[in-house]
């Protein structure tokens, strides 16, 4: 979604700002704008477009001047990309100037309101709206910035995070938020703001994450003031040390941010179970489990919510749960989950996973089920975000940024954190046979090296997304563990190739799919030797038998399915349930590969963005 950046300091905002919003770019947008403060002259300077026009922007403008600025990347909600509703956006007076992440839900009832009262509107968006109801609180109460701002957002109903600032009170910029998130970098005798700490990494490691309900008025003078907006009550501020540096967000001589992603897997599914998996000891240790063992031992149920590709690991989640832990479990697209009436017990469970933790879906499934007393656990990715705060308890996967729209080591590392807590429970219930337990903690242990196997193979991939670049539709089959990777595997491929792609349970295809195959149909097939490898054969030969194109996915050594597909990848040998970290591989290779020959943006894929902090 949006991204913001803002810095008041001592220095040149200008170049600080900009470096902040290619940061931001992961994110996904389609416009960019800078505001700056000289001392004596507001500017703004706003394109459609990237950054990069940006920049050429206000190199014909000459506007590069001041130690006050904030910059915003958009994700067009309310009025359609273009120059004028781009942010940031000035007040009727040009006194005050906003950016804005999010959606103001009542901006036309306020917008009418507004306009009866003489204000004009230069843009289609809710937040023009806001920043002249901040003006026309700030002049009818006669009251200060930061109050007028409390004052507004108290009549405004939605999501935002917002940095407001006005050219009268010029030492000091205010920030707030509601459901989506805003960090604050702490310097000397400077600060940053930004949706996440990414801008301000190389400046400071002190941050301070506001949390949903809070503002924060920032100045030289008085430093960082955090209040809550529904009433003003200061709040002691948490001020915490990053723990992400700067090589990890570069791209370290990779030619996108998702291969260096997809390179990283083996080291991030290390970082995930380090310190918890002691295979030789045959102990998993997670505080977040074993401090509420009971709970989920006793757990009736356990309701995994997610959304897209985290929903595919918790799909995986659940075939190693009930296979394991013996509990039953449901999974549910957040978005669904918060819209109907659920029922939910408070002996239930509910497991939120999100790679950012700030999921504004999910963060309201997480409300509702805390309202009806279920247990929440979260499994995020991000430090301090807001799912990580709002849950009972939680996972962290490790993974480190994942800069890539099209997530690939957020579902890995979710996964082996998700396989790590069914494993502990099992232990603990006793579902699972000591020697199976201990067998499948020294297999996990060798997941990573094994993943390394499948990287050598990138080359080979590459040939194969040579073979396949210019088709136009795409099937996935998989069974068992494998279907939510079949899932995952066209998801990515329409993701970032934008060819059109479903995933199916190899078993449906004779359901419906197969009327689809023909000469020009490619199918990726899954077809490892655990589970139901038989059966998997025979729908490729159903598959060849209508003159389909086949690319297996094979366990090494494979002959059979390398006897009748056109293409095959081979996967090293493992357990079953570890299954899925391996064949999700090469099918993010895959996606990538075809998506680079086909000149496609890979890393910010068009009207994506990175994470959905909005309906």
């Amino acid at each position: 979604m949006c991204g913001i950046v803002g810095y008041i300091g001592l220095k040149d905002a200008y170049p600080i700002v900009i470096k902040g919003l290619k940061r931001l770019e992961y994110r996904g947008y389609d416009s960019a704008g800078i505001a700056l403060f000289d001392g004596n002259n507001l500017e703004v300077t706003k394109t459609k477009g990237k950054v990069a026009d940006l920049e050429r922007v206000a190199l014909e403008k000459n506007s590069k001047k001041g130690s006050i600025g904030i910059g915003h990347t958009r994700w067009a909600t309310h009025g359609v990309p273009n120059d004028v509703n781009s942010h940031p956006h000035y007040s009727n007076s040009e006194d005050l100037v906003i950016i804005h992440n999010g959606i103001i839900e009542n901006y036309e009832p306020l917008k009418k309101e507004l306009v009866a009262r003489g204000y004009e509107f230069k843009s289609d968006t809710d937040t023009e709206v806001l920043i002249n109801l901040i003006e026309d609180v700030q002049i009818n109460e006669k009251v200060s910035l930061e109050k007028a701002v409390q004052i507004a957002l108290n009549q405004a109903i939605g999501a935002y995070a917002i940095a407001v600032f006005d050219k009268r009170q010029e030492n000091e910029l205010i920030v707030a938020r509601l459901g989506s998130p805003l960090a604050i970098g702490v310097g000397e005798n400077e600060f940053f703001i930004a949706s996440d700490a990414s801008p301000f990494i190389e400046y400071t490691s002190d941050a301070i994450y506001l949390e949903d309900g809070e503002m924060a008025k920032i100045s030289l003078k008085e430093g960082v003031v955090v209040s809550k907006i529904k009433d003003g009550v200061a709040v002691d501020p948490y001020i915490q040390k990053l723990k992400i540096n700067l090589e990890q967000i570069e791209k370290g001589g990779f030619d996108h941010f998702m291969l260096k992603e997809i390179y990283e897997q083996p080291h991030a599914i290390t970082d995930t179970y380090r310190g918890r998996l002691l295979a030789n000891e045959g102990v998993i240790k997670m505080a977040g489990i074993d401090d509420n063992i009971d709970k989920f031992v006793n757990a009736k149920r356990i309701i995994i919510v997610a959304c897209g590709t985290s929903w595919h690991a918790g799909l995986v989640a659940e075939y190693i749960f009930e296979e394991f832990s013996r509990i039953p479990v449901e999974v549910e697209y957040a978005s669904e989950f918060r819209y109907r009436n659920p029922i939910i017990n408070k002996d239930d469970i509910l497991i939120a996973i999100s790679q950012s933790g700030e999921t504004a879906d999910t963060m309201a499934a997480i409300k509702l089920a805390k309202q009806r007393g279920a247990f929440v656990f979260g499994v995020c990715n991000v430090v301090g975000s807001s799912i990580s705060r709002e849950s009972h308890a939680g996972a962290y996967t490790h993974a480190g940024p994942e800069i890539g729209v099209a997530s690939t080591k957020a579902f890995t590392t979710q996964i082996t954190v998700l396989a790590l807590m069914a494993l502990r429970i099992a232990k603990q219930k006793g579902s699972i046979a000591n020697s199976q337990y201990h067998y499948l903690l020294h297999e996990m242990e060798q997941i990573p090296s094994k993943v390394e196997k499948v990287l050598e193979q990138n080359d080979a991939i590459e040939k194969v997304a040579e073979a396949y670049k210019d088709s136009d539709n795409c099937l996935y089959l998989g069974r068992g563990f494998n279907f939510p990777v079949a899932l995952e595997g066209a998801l990515k491929l329409k993701e970032i190739s934008y060819i059109h792609a479903e995933g199916y349970p190899a078993a449906e295809m004779k359901h419906g799919p197969i009327a689809l195959i023909d000469e020009q149909m490619p199918v990726v097939v899954i077809a490892t030797k655990k589970g139901h490898y038989e059966k998997v054969v025979s729908n490729i030969q159903e598959i060849k038998s209508r003159k389909g194109k086949v690319i297996g996915i094979v366990t090494e050594g494979d002959v059979t399915v390398k006897g009748l597909a056109d293409h095959v990848i081979e996967v090293p040998e493992t357990l079953e349930p570890f299954t899925p970290l391996l064949t999700t591989i090469p099918l993010q290779l895959l996606s990538y590969h075809i998506a680079v020959k086909l000149g496609k943006n890979v890393d910010q894929p068009r009207n994506l963005a990175k994470s959905v902090t909005v309906e």
